[in-house]
């Protein structure tokens, strides 16, 4: 091991003890253990070009562990990415470039935003399906045009939770050999020793998930490290788990405990650190010596970049038609979705069987969704005909089967999006977004526009009985900030659901759907589906009366509003309540007047909520609690969810 090495370590380990110290908060037990292997890794492995980080080809780098996050922010600083020794001063202060854990979007370098950990594992996996799938699709046998890696630190922590298992055996079973994890293997979690809750033999388990494991004996032998990964990267049918045993706290006299986890440590004993690791320096000092050997990496990138870019023009000539598409999936420019907006022919249909059939014009028109379900294909209609699925021999196909893993499948999808150009996409049925809550959450926070489908979205799921039927996920879901939910009342409102979603650019969508069939109505405005509400049957400009519905709900309120004759009644379909929220006060007035303070609202789901928009004197019919196992027709009569349920409370509310 050079001097320089060993110097170049300590400097990152210096400036986590100065940042953690100077921000009195955060955790420099991990990066201390990591530095050497986050040093070996992206000083003399990574490709990418600190001075242009979206380029395409760039290997990946994600810190599962994102408590460790100052690891990755000396990292990037050192390499010469936009981040000043001042932003590491500023280290988790507000509005900083260095927030507690890595943010993507915010900090220049970072790939995904991590912290609740095994997500960032997870998202890893997806950025290395997204890898595979265009390797293979664009690659030729003369140019491999897409050929970088997808590498992660992850931590014990993060082998324990279970959407990292979950996403492990994704990865292990499609062969993903471009996915190289470095676990930090030092047996200590935020309680105490890992035997307190956990005793298994993490490589054996990976091994019969279908990975090349490596054992790295010593944390501090950069040279073993980078023999490993490139052992790791001669391996291409499997990917690989390269376990570093490694020390929390290296140089604190807390070292190996959990004790060192978090918080900063004092002055006295960060000076201890500081002379374990021979380091002399003033705090956010680094010598010269250390600058130079990092600019290295500057040199190598914008080298990289540049042979890539001549690669990409030979590629252009011998390949035209592929480049053209290759260079929209770069660039992120979609052709436009107009095509979509046919009315559907059919009577009737249920929901989930439309936006199966538009989810696969999608596609015919711009192929760059993959995805799946969660083991519901057939009946989420997720699949895209005529594709095949992934596989250990082949990721050319769009479509996954994630399996019955609704948490890893919701966090992959999000890594394929974040990758760039594709766009992940993923089904299950609406109650099942419990499993999922934390991924689409991770989703709206990032800026990620994935995409969920949810299918049975209602107690009309029936004799599946409660487990099944969804109550409070509706406004569950409507709760979460960046995050549009949206009710398609039958099919032609799910074309433009579906356009909806894949026109955004930084929020996601959940597309909730039914199984039963429902009238298509030719009445539906895709503008108004766009604007969130819109008056699907309109009486007058101020109705006695106005009735709010969502989804097969508003086929109901139709059905109501043909028997109340006499009365001057506006039905008015709300498919998404963060869409109308987002409308100047003029269309929200055109379409819920002020004056008219007469208003019921019509879901088979939680009324809570709905008071915003009907108001102190409106009324909500929905369902407030668990539903029963029974057909359909029988649970709704039981429940008193009928059109001439709504036919009384209409008359009973025009009477006053």
């Amino acid at each position: 091991m050079r001097d320089i090495d060993i110097q170049s370590v300590a400097a990152i380990r210096s400036l986590v003890v100065d940042s953690v110290e100077n921000a009195k908060h955060g955790h420099m037990g991990a990066p201390l253990g990591t530095a050497p292997m986050g040093y070996e890794l992206f000083k003399n492995h990574m490709h990418f070009n600190p001075k242009n980080p979206k380029w395409f080809n760039r290997d990946r780098f994600v810190l599962t562990s994102g408590h460790g996050s100052m690891l990755q922010y000396a990292l990037l600083h050192l390499c010469g990415y936009d981040l000043s020794i001042d932003d590491l001063k500023h280290f988790r202060q507000i509005d900083s470039k260095t927030p507690g854990h890595p943010e993507v979007h915010h900090t220049p370098g970072v790939e995904a935003t991590t912290g609740p950990l095994g997500q960032g594992f997870s998202m890893t996996v997806g950025l290395a399906i997204a890898q595979a799938h265009l390797a293979e699709r664009f690659n030729k046998k003369d140019i491999q045009i897409i050929s970088n890696y997808i590498y992660t630190i992850c931590g014990d922590g993060d082998l324990e939770e279970g959407v990292a298992m979950e996403a492990a055996a994704i990865a292990g079973n499609l062969g993903l050999g471009k996915l190289i994890v470095l676990y930090d293997s030092n047996d200590v979690t935020s309680d105490g020793p890992i035997e307190l809750s956990s005793r298994e033999h993490i490589r054996k388990k990976f091994e019969a998930m279908n990975w090349q494991t490596l054992l790295v004996n010593d944390g501090n032998d950069i040279v073993e490290i980078g023999k490993a990964i490139e052992e790791a990267k001669k391996c291409e049918d499997m990917p690989t788990l390269i376990e570093v045993k490694t020390i929390i706290g290296f140089g604190s006299t807390l070292q190996g405990t959990e004790k060192i986890h978090s918080n900063p440590v004092g002055e006295v004993e960060a000076e201890h650190i500081k002379k374990s690791i021979h380091w002399e320096y003033a705090p956010f000092e680094i010598p010269d010596s250390v600058r130079d050997n990092f600019a290295e990496v500057i040199t190598r990138g914008e080298a990289d970049e540049k042979s890539w870019n001549e690669l990409l023009e030979q590629y252009k000539q011998a390949y035209p038609d592929e480049y053209k598409l290759l260079k929209r999936i770069i660039s992120g420019e979609a052709p436009a979705l107009n095509e979509l907006l046919v009315p559907f022919a059919e009577e009737k249909m249920a929901t989930r069987s439309a936006s199966g059939k538009v989810l696969n014009k999608i596609y015919q028109l711009n192929p760059v969704l993959v995805g799946g379900s969660a083991d519901l294909a057939s009946s989420n209609k997720t699949t895209i005909e005529g594709k095949g699925f992934m596989n250990q021999n082949s990721h050319v196909n769009p479509n996954v089967h994630f399996g019955v893993r609704e948490f890893e499948m919701a966090s992959i999808i999000n890594g394929i999006t974040l990758y760039g150009g594709l766009r992940g996409y993923c089904g299950t049925f609406l109650v099942f977004s419990d499993y999922m809550r934390s991924a689409i959450r991770h989703a709206a926070l990032m800026e990620t526009p994935s995409i969920f489908v949810m299918t049975h979205d209602s107690l009309q799921v029936g004799q599946d009985g409660p487990t099944h039927q969804p109550v409070e996920h509706l406004l569950s879901l409507r709760a979460m900030p960046n995050l549009v939910l949206i009710r398609p009342a039958e099919a032609n409102e799910t074309i433009a659901a579906w356009k909806l979603a894949m026109e955004s650019k930084n929020r996601p969508f959940v597309i909730a759907l039914g199984r039963h069939d429902v009238q298509v109505n030719k009445d539906v405005s895709f503008d108004g589906v766009a604007k969130g509400a819109y008056v699907i049957s309109k009486d007058a400009d101020e109705p006695e009366l106005i009735l709010i519905a969502t989804g097969s709900e508003v086929e109901v309120a139709l059905e109501a509003k043909k028997k109340l004759t006499g009365h001057k009644i506006n039905v008015v379909s709300m498919p998404s309540w963060e869409l109308f929220d987002e409308q100047d006060e003029a269309y929200k007035e055109s379409v819920l007047p002020k004056s008219v303070s007469k208003r019921i609202s019509v879901e088979l789901g939680t009324t809570l909520g709905w008071q915003k928009y009907v108001g102190c004197q409106g009324k909500s019919i929905g369902i407030d609690k668990f539903g029963k196992s029974a057909p359909a027709k029988d649970l709704l009569n039981d429940y008193d969810f009928t059109v001439e349920r709504i036919v009384k409370e209409v008359e009973e509310m025009l009477a006053k």
